[in-house]
């Protein structure tokens, strides 16, 4: 009853925990139904209260079981949205569905209600009105009905005789059981449990009838009687005929005797029970058969009777033995006159230590702080070891495998682990063995890096591939948020970045290329602040400008800043990130002075008093043009210029024309705008000029229409 009430207890605590961090299930759901093994649970019908919390009870029959479930809400109009958040103890088969606004189902399978404990639902629920979502929780309670039962092919032990016998069950990783030895009328046994069997392991102590009462309990509840969870099992009971053995089997008080130099030279002092036959101040041989002839297991040197119908004695070993081999015999000379039992085995040595990463056992012991990690320790005589490591956390569950060869540990690092290497100690004595701490050191996404061109902050994770600027870039900075790079969930470590910078000028030619590494360190918010070495890390932010030779500033229009920042791979064991951006410095329009030759140009304008009308207008010579035009820009392309100019200047008419007679100079002011072809990457250009102005000699405006030649 006390370890029931144990179990109530931490069924108790978990559930004050869970309802502080989350809204009652009942306040959005009426009810819940879980439909598994052909059977149907109701919240309403079904529900287990212990202090003011609330389960759904549930009986299963098969591990891993496929359950199918539903919820009812109050009004559906008042949920907004509702998610189902994963979990280890379960794998969804079928995702959570709304149903006509009706009811919410969905299916999952569970991983091992056996050995997960008391599973649940939890969702994040979104009322309507509410832009802040909130955790409820469906708790659950499974319960098996399961059985243990023993029947043995002979009810006949003798005294000092380990038998052994199968406990069938129906649900072997639900049992719950002490495996130290207890008695029980006269009847020493203990429990083990071996790959996939339980057994009972039998030593009777004295002869007649006994009755044997093993009590044995389950980790999740066997049932549920009057609302209350029962882990106690029917005690297994067996009645067993005990008789005297043909030799009288005497017991030593030590069950496991280590062989080694100094249990071979000086022997260990033990205590063997007292016999008639037994005399003091004599060395018996101790063998493993019973004839002559047998191998020198070990010696008995009797010293002197004990008040307690004992004898104390020196025992010296000489080769292995387990209780599993048989009986030992105490002989005197070549005759057999007791038997006895107990392990030779030999002294506790670590031949290997090795982790599970990724999958497979390595012998590299490097750990890092908050890790998990699966330990197995390889050797001789491990099952009579108690390793502890320092300041490590030893998890390892009490099903975990353990021989005399190997043994299985799960252990956790601390966070706050303070030392560099973890020695391994076996009860208080240093193997001689040890673990590395090493601290994270893996790349992280460039989301903790902002780079600032134009007065604001931009994070660099979030930047296009290209960055068209419209105004001059005073610098360019790059700077570091250290708090997101470690939290205390999960560590990235120092982080080593090489930033290269590569400056091109409008023409696409090379101005500049800088490399720049940096080393970003976290800062004091992370759980490994003080044990970083600080000796090369970096400021917070750098300026570009400091840097570079061609300042950000001075670059010209179409300059290009090209950034590419990436992980040193020299730093890290996995493959680091690459980000890749560029500056391009642009206008919508550019101002310059064109010198170009217009000829043949149709010019138009009123005649003098006396003149005919020109219809169709003259045709000047080769002039040439001073203009002051604006240049416009494709405004989604780089330094790719429009086919059309507008400028004001002045003209020359006939400036090239060295005719002897009827020349017709003059000079106007013009506006003006010209055709160009599309035509890139040549140096002799045939623009279309058409505009007006006025001829200062003749003091009259005209129009003007015409082809060119541009340099």
């Amino acid at each position: 009853m006390r370890k029931v009430s144990l179990s109530l207890v931490i069924i108790v605590c978990i559930s004050s925990l869970l309802s502080g961090q989350s809204f009652n299930f009942r306040n959005f759901f009426r009810d819940a139904e879980i439909r598994i093994d052909t059977n149907i649970y109701y919240l309403s019908r079904n529900n287990l209260r212990l202090q003011a919390t609330e389960y759904l009870s549930f009986e299963f029959k098969d591990d891993p079981s496929v359950c199918e479930v539903i919820l009812y809400p109050h009004d559906n109009e008042n949920i907004d949205s509702l998610a189902l958040l994963g979990s280890g103890d379960w794998n969804l088969i079928d995702s959570l569905v709304n149903f006509n606004n009706e009811y919410y189902r969905f299916k999952v399978e569970f991983t091992s209600l056996s050995a997960s404990g008391f599973p649940g639902f939890t969702f994040r629920l979104k009322k309507a009105g509410d832009p802040n979502p909130v955790l409820t929780e469906l708790k659950l309670l499974p319960y098996h009905s399961a059985y243990v039962k023993l029947y043995p092919v002979s009810d006949e032990l003798f005294i000092g005789e380990e038998k052994v016998f199968e406990l069938i069950t129906n649900n072997i990783d639900n049992i719950r059981f002490n495996n130290d030895w207890q008695v029980s009328d006269g009847i020493s046994y203990r429990i083990s449990k071996t790959l996939s069997q339980l057994q009972l392991h039998l030593v009777p102590n004295s002869s007649g009838t006994k009755s044997i009462r093993v009590a044995l309990q389950t980790r999740l509840p066997n049932a549920i009687k009057n609302e209350v969870p029962v882990f106690n099992l029917p005690p297994v009971e067996y009645t067993f005929n005990v008789k005297q053995s043909r030799l009288q089997y005497l017991g030593i008080d030590k069950r496991e005797v280590t062989l080694d130099d100094s249990s071979r030279r000086r022997g260990i002092e033990v205590q063997i029970e007292n016999s008639r036959l037994l005399k003091t101040g004599k060395t018996y041989r101790i063998e493993d058969q019973e004839v002559p002839g047998g191998a020198l297991i070990a010696e008995l040197y009797t010293r002197d009777l004990l008040g307690n119908n004992r004898v104390l004695c020196w025992l010296r070993t000489y080769n292995y033995h387990r209780d599993s081999e048989g009986y030992l015999y105490i002989k005197d000379n070549d005759q057999a006159m007791f038997i006895t039992n107990f392990n030779i085995t030999p002294q506790t040595r670590i031949d290997r230590i090795t982790i599970l990463k990724d999958g497979d056992w390595v012998q590299n012991l490097d750990v890092f702080p908050g890790e998990i990690i699966d330990l197995r320790i390889e050797g001789q005589g491990l099952h009579k070891a108690h390793f502890t490591f320092e300041e490590l956390i030893d998890i390892t569950p009490d099903t975990s495998i353990r021989s005399e060869n190997f043994a299985l540990y799960k252990f956790k690092v601390p966070m706050d682990v303070t030392k560099n290497r973890l020695d391994l100690y076996n009860w208080a004595n240093n193997t001689g063995r040890s673990l590395n701490v090493r601290e994270y050191q893996e790349p992280r996404s460039f989301d903790y890096v902002s780079v600032n061109y134009d007065g604001y902050k931009h994070r660099m994770s979030d930047l296009p591939f290209q960055i068209l600027v419209d105004k001059t870039i005073p610098d360019v900075i790059f700077s570091f948020d250290k708090s997101m790079i470690d939290s205390g969930e999960k560590l990235f470590g120092k982080q080593y970045l090489t930033f290269e910078i590569t400056i091109t000028g409008g023409k696409n030619e090379l101005l500049e290329m800088k490399t720049i590494d940096v080393v970003i360190c976290p800062d004091i918010n992370s759980p490994r602040y003080g044990h970083y070495d600080d000796s090369d890390c970096g400021p917070e932010y750098f300026n570009l400008n400091r840097y570079i030779r061609r300042k950000t500033h001075s670059l010209d229009l179409w300059s290009t800043i090209s950034v590419k920042v990436s992980n040193r791979t020299d730093k890290y064991t996995s493959q680091g990130f690459i980000r890749e951006f560029d500056f391009v410095l642009r206008k919508d329009f550019s101002f310059d002075i064109q010198v170009s030759f217009p000829a043949g140009l149709i010019t138009v304008s009123k005649p003098n008093p006396g003149e005919a009308d020109q219809r169709f207008g003259q045709l000047t010579g080769i002039s040439i043009a001073m203009i002051a035009q604006f240049t416009f820009y494709h405004p989604e392309k780089i330094n790719t210029q429009r086919p059309y100019k507008i400028g004001a200047g002045f003209l020359a008419l006939n400036a090239f024309n060295f005719a002897e007679t009827n020349i017709d100079r003059d000079i106007g002011l013009v506006v003006i705008g010209s055709l160009y072809p599309t035509t890139k990457d040549v140096k002799l250009t045939f623009p279309l000029y058409i505009g007006g102005g006025y001829l200062l000699k003749d003091r009259k405006f005209f129009f003007l229409l015409g082809p060119g030649i541009s340099i």
